[in-house]
Order: C-alpha cells, then sequence, then structure tokens
C-alpha cells in the first residue's frame, strides 16, 4: 500500500499494443463478487472504441457478496470468504493461478477536478520530455490529504494561446499547457478494499472508477466522441461518469441503489428481504401496467407458520412502493448531470449499467425524468462471455478487462522512480541483493 501512502493508487503499466496478455478483473459490489480472467489478444485493426486487443474469457466465478455495504468493506473476515470463493471459481476454469487484480470503485466518495499546468518548452517543437514535465506538474498539484488519485487524464493542451489540441507533439509553440481532468476517492475506502485483496495473496496491478470503466465496456463507436453520460447503478451506490469528445470528463455518485429499493419493499410488505429481491427481480417494474391490479403475487410473511397459507398481493401494490425511490435516485442523478459538462450537451445521450438498471420500464421511467435518449447498456466485444454474464450487472466486470487497453492515458509517477527514490525495492537494490545472495 505504499502508493495509498503517497496519496497515488496503484496504476497499472499500459499494455503492448503487439503483444498477448492474461489479465485478471475482480469486482467487489455490495450484492455480488465477479472474478474474470481473460486473455488479450492484439488485432489488426480497431473494430470498437480505441480497442487494440481482443478479449476472450477464460474463466469466470461469481457470488453472492457478503461483508460489503455501499462499496465500502464492513466485515473484512466475511468478505475474504467470499473472494476467495469466487477467485478459485475462476482460477478452476480458467487454468491459471491468478497473481494480480484490477479493482473497480464506487465508495469513498469518488469526485473529479480539473486542474491547469503550464511550462516553458525546452526546444520551438513540442515533444515526449515537454509532455511529461507538462503532466507532472499537473499530477503533483493533484495530491491532497485524505484523499487517493484514482485517475489522472488529459483532456486537452494548449500551445501559446492556441487550445484544445489533442496531441501536441511535433508542434510549434514557447509555452505547453494542459488540461487535467483528475479523479480521487476517499483513502481509507480504497485502502481497505487493498487490505481486502491482499489477505487473499492478490496484488492489486490498479485501482479504477467504476463507472468509468463500465463506460469502457458499453459504449458503441462514436458515443464518447458525440457525448454520453454513464449510469452504473448498483445494489448499494449509483455512479455517474460522462464522456464528451473522446474523453472521460466527470465522475460522480451517491449511496443509493437497487438495495434501497429491495429494502422498501421489504418494509412494505412486511416480507422477508430474500423474498422482497425474488419479488424485484420477477414481477418489479418501474411502471406501471394495464394488468397489474390484477396480477397477484404469492407473499411469504415473516411470522408465517409452516402451514399457515400464503398471503396474495396485487403487483399494482408492488409498482407503487418501488415507483418512489426508482423516481428518487434518477431525480438524484438528474441533479448530478446537471452540476457536471453534461449539462452543456442537451443532446448527449445516457447509457445505463449496473443490476438495478435492469428494473422493467427503467429507462422509460429515465427518459421522461432526464429528458435524454436512455438505453441500456451490455458488455460488447468479450469473446466467450457466458449468457449469465452478457447483461448490464456485468459492465464493470468487463469494463476491466478492457481497460489495460486504455491505461496508456493515464499519468502518474512510476513505482520505480517512487521504489529507488524511498530506496526499499528498486531495481539496483534487488540487483544488490542478488549480488550479495548469489557471490
Amino acid at each position: 500500500m505504499s502508493d495509498l501512502a503517497h496519496g497515488l493508487a496503484p496504476k497499472m503499466k499500459p499494455i503492448s499494443r503487439r503483444r498477448s496478455a492474461i489479465m485478471c478483473a475482480l469486482d467487489v459490489g455490495t450484492s455480488k463478487v465477479v472474478c474474470v480472467v481473460a486473455r488479450l489478444r492484439p488485432r489488426p485493426q480497431e473494430i470498437l472504441y480505441r480497442r487494440s486487443h481482443a478479449i476472450e474469457v477464460l474463466g469466470i466465478g461469481h457470488t453472492q457478496a457478503h461483508g460489503m455495504k455501499c462499496g465500502t468493506v464492513v466485515d473484512i473476515s466475511a468478505a475474504e470468504d467470499v473472494l476467495r470463493h469466487a477467485i478459485d471459481e475462476a482460477e478452476r476454469m480458467a487454468g491459471v493461478q491468478v497473481s494480480s487484480v484490477v479493482l473497480p470503485i464506487t465508495a469513498g466518495r469518488t469526485t473529479s477536478e480539473l486542474f491547469a499546468a503550464t511550462v516553458h518548452m525546452q526546444t520551438p517543437t513540442a515533444g515526449d520530455a515537454d509532455i511529461q514535465r507538462v503532466l507532472a506538474v499537473g499530477s503533483r498539484h493533484s495530491v491532497r490529504q485524505g484523499r487517493a488519485v484514482l485517475h489522472s487524464l488529459p483532456i486537452g493542451y494548449a500551445l501559446d494561446e492556441q487550445r484544445g489540441i489533442r496531441d501536441p507533439r511535433g508542434m510549434l509553440g514557447r509555452r505547453l499547457g494542459v488540461d487535467m481532468h483528475v479523479v480521487t476517492t476517499e483513502v481509507a475506502a480504497a485502502r481497505n478494499l487493498m487490505l481486502l485483496a491482499e489477505r487473499c495473496h492478490i496484488g492489486v496491478e490498479a485501482m479504477v472508477a467504476a463507472p468509468y470503466v463500465a463506460g469502457l465496456s458499453v459504449l458503441a463507436e462514436d458515443e464518447a466522441d458525440l457525448g454520453a453520460a454513464v449510469i452504473d447503478m448498483g445494489a448499494g451506490t449509483t455512479t455517474v461518469a460522462v464522456f464528451a469528445g473522446g474523453r472521460f470528463i466527470h465522475v460522480d455518485g451517491f449511496a443509493v441503489g437497487g438495495l434501497n429499493v429491495t429494502m422498501d419493499i421489504a418494509r412494505g410488505l412486511t416480507t422477508t428481504i430474500s423474498d422482497a429481491e425474488r419479488l424485484k427481480t420477477l414481477f418489479g417494474a418501474a411502471l406501471s401496467g394495464p394488468s397489474d391490479d390484477r396480477d397477484m403475487l404469492e407473499l411469504a410473511a415473516i411470522d408465517a407458520g409452516p402451514h399457515e397459507p400464503p398471503r396474495m398481493v396485487p403487483r399494482a401494490h408492488l409498482v407503487h412502493i418501488i415507483r418512489p425511490r426508482v423516481e428518487e435516485i434518477l431525480e438524484m442523478v438528474r441533479d448530478k448531470l446537471a452540476a457536471s459538462p453534461f449539462a452543456a450537451d442537451p443532446r448527449g445521450r445516457v447509457i445505463l449499467t449496473g443490476g438495478a438498471s435492469q428494473l422493467t420500464g427503467l429507462s422509460d421511467l429515465a427518459a421522461q425524468i432526464l429528458n435524454r435518449q436512455v438505453r441500456v447498456g451490455r458488455p460488447l466485444g468479450i469473446g466467450a462471455l457466458p449468457d449469465a454474464a452478457k447483461g448490464p450487472a456485468f459492465a464493470v466486470a468487463a469494463g476491466l478487462l478492457v481497460y489495460p487497453q486504455f491505461a496508456y492515458l493515464e499519468h502518474c509517477e512510476p513505482r520505480k522512480t517512487r521504489q529507488l527514490m524511498t530506496g526499499t525495492d528498486g531495481y539496483f537494490s534487488r540487483v544488490g541483493r542478488w549480488l550479495r545472495e548469489s557471490f
């Protein structure tokens, strides 16, 4: 956890566009844990949104989560048992041993900040050295007490007075500037999630914002360029990622999700949480239907005896309980989008992901409240993905496999540089130790 001690979440080395790699994604959510092992193979041409590799799933394990609440660890022993089960299942199916994973994070009040930095160029023509200098200056100012930097992404460059430059390499100027989108989260939330993985003897290759990687897996061609907001509706949290001009430019979220709908049903119908989840999954809807008053649902009471007949309630009663909470969540999303750069693009579309987005009629209700085009997003371009994992509930897990192809966009201080500076376990110290032990 040395990276978090410096206010920086671990970042992975960019994957080579010409080499294959085996990656492991571990999505630790409030309601489920998913572990996916996949092989990334270089493809001759990009077919999906800026993807350089084809993804083939080798193994997958998923199970019900325990010890998690609103994306945070609340019982590390219970959560560890669940993680071990999911990882073991994926390892057995893939025939490989997992050593490190990419982790998403939804908790910790993930927020966005914009930073600008400017440096004087060393030569008249902008080069890699100038770009690295200006990115380093911008990243250095983004570190805050008690916060960990998840992403540090350039969203635009400037040469002298000319702004909006995507890639300044080879262009003439005297001053090079950059506008950076920095995503941060609370250090405590990230530290406990890393500790959970390390207790399973698994290293953390990178930590990423969940709605960002969900967007990487579900965005169709040109949607990121035209402007889109990805709403990841999980059990304990709802998070938002905004894309524009092909860039990830904003993130936000709040701790209300599908589990709140389940609890409302359990209280409103005086039934168990498990039965409330069953009713929501099988019969729940965000909008009323013409036959809801006639459709009767079988309901188990909390204090029902073994010989008591089940209660019967009309489906309309269930929808009447579900809709207010769903409207509340969507209105909170609307407020988050209104305070983001997405508000400036009235034609931008909304893509819903996450398990809670599968509620019948939710996309239609979202279109009414958000006044946008809305669709439900599913993972795209993932080969050998089981049918059970092709829905929006697995968008984050699939996006973790896509993320290595976008890691080159990130800027973070190299790990080896920090290790050499602290003298703990850098390259030269490892060589010296090998020499001492061998000779």
